[in-house]
């Protein structure tokens, strides 16, 4: 998944905004969703607040984060 950074306050973790978009059978139309992810952030990466990065999946690593930042696909 990709997504924005939306905050990087915690140490060794971003908060990732991902958008998507849902569809509603009963109305035959499209809905505008978003998520608010924990990931993890490495070292090596260095991401900041405003970056669109690329998470993927791991397995858990705390209580709350189960992903990892694995690419850096836009300096923002």
């Amino acid at each position: 998944m990709s997504g924005v950074v939306v905050s990087n306050k915690a140490k060794k973790t971003v908060i990732v905004k991902v958008d998507y978009t849902r569809y509603i059978y009963k109305f035959e139309r499209y809905l505008r969703k978003r998520s608010h992810i924990p990931a993890h952030n490495p070292e090596c990466m260095g991401v900041k607040q405003g970056d669109t990065v690329e998470i993927a999946e791991t397995r858990r690593l705390s209580k709350t984060k189960s992903f990892v930042v694995t690419n850096v696909i836009k300096q923002g």
